[in-house]
């Protein structure tokens, strides 16, 4: 029989069809395949083709030349920009403002097969500290409330060019799941003095039957109530509300976490699309005692339908704990 689940954070329900039980076999996987690309602009040797880089981490040459591991630069195609005000405005019952913010891409690497999973650890805490990095900067801007860090791996998951990279968005809004998030874990600290992340850390930690895996500082695992099937979070240890305050040891233990859990991916989903989230609290908002950033990792299995827009329900036909044990299981079947 189907159950419905409750998330204990936003209080969203999902319905997990266990009668349509799938395991990866069972889906119509879209691998994301890479082969070489001349042409790709964010290849090096093609610097002239993006706009100037804001920054980057080099090896030789100077800036906009040969030479770099990662680069750091402003989106072509911008949802937001950063120039002007913000000037908001009423027009009646409706608001508005203008489109102020920034836009960057993260080209995470200079060969264009390479990806976060066949990436070393080291290049993978690379692209995290860059994330870090940028964060710090943008928080100086006064007019933005929130930075949101985001990966779309695959022309399924919304990626426009084949070569790995990511994107950052600050924002002059906090946004709405973003607000559900804080504020159902603002609600649960009220009344429990706990944070609501760091209890369900503790339950999952003695029940194991949706971990998937676990270091020194982070533990990845199939949330309770996934919208998705095979979605896992990775979660710190240690309590913290901002994923840019990390410790530089967490950026490492996060950075083999994360490759190991997308090689586990790769191997048992085929190689699929996935869109990567990392959830951290609100720029000018004191959410120490109660937020816990986290990073999502979702990969694009089924598709969201009528039934989920009319209702905002999710219908999941993997159960999380069946989830976590093919992702454990990828561990030993690679061996």
């Amino acid at each position: 029989m189907s159950e419905l689940r409750k998330d204990p954070i936003t209080g969203r329900w999902v319905i997990i069809s266990t009668e349509l039980a799938r395991r990866p076999s069972d889906f119509e996987l879209d691998p994301v395949v890479l082969s070489p690309d001349p042409a790709c602009p964010f290849c090096e040797g093609n610097e002239a083709q993006t706009p100037a880089e804001i920054s980057s981490d080099r090896t030789t040459g100077a800036a906009n030349q040969p030479g770099w591991q990662l680069r750091v630069i402003p989106n072509r195609f911008p949802v937001l920009r950063v120039e002007g005000t913000l000037d908001r405005e009423g027009e009646g019952l409706f608001d508005k403002m203008n489109g102020i913010g920034a836009h960057e891409v993260i080209i995470e690497t200079p060969r264009h097969e390479d990806t976060l999973a066949t990436m070393g650890d080291a290049a993978v805490e690379r692209v995290l500290r860059a994330f870090r990095d940028r964060v710090l900067d943008l928080k100086k801007d006064s007019r933005f409330r929130y930075v949101i860090i985001f990966k779309n791996h695959g022309r399924a998951a919304g990626a426009k060019l084949a070569h790995t990279c990511s994107q950052l968005i600050a924002l002059p809004i906090v946004p709405r799941e973003v607000r559900e998030e804080v504020d159902g874990a603002k609600a649960h600290y009220q009344v429990k003095e706990r944070c609501v992340f760091c209890d369900v850390l503790r339950q999952e930690l003695t029940d194991r039957r949706r971990i998937v895996a676990e270091n020194t500082d982070m533990v990845a695992m199939s949330p309770y109530a996934p919208r998705f099937p095979f979605e896992t979070w990775i979660m710190p240890r240690r309590h913290r509300a901002r994923f840019e305050d990390a410790e530089p040891h967490e950026f490492a233990s996060l950075a083999r976490m994360l490759g190991d859990l997308l090689r586990r991916m790769d191997r048992m989903l085929e190689h699929p699309p996935y869109n990567l989230l990392i959830h951290t609290a609100p720029v000018a908002e004191d959410a120490g005692a109660y937020y816990h950033w986290h990073v999502e990792v979702i990969p694009k299995l089924t598709r969201v339908a009528g039934f989920e827009w009319a209702t905002g329900f999710y219908l999941n036909p993997t159960a999380p704990e069946e989830a976590a044990q093919v992702l454990r299981d990828a561990r030993m079947s690679g061996s």
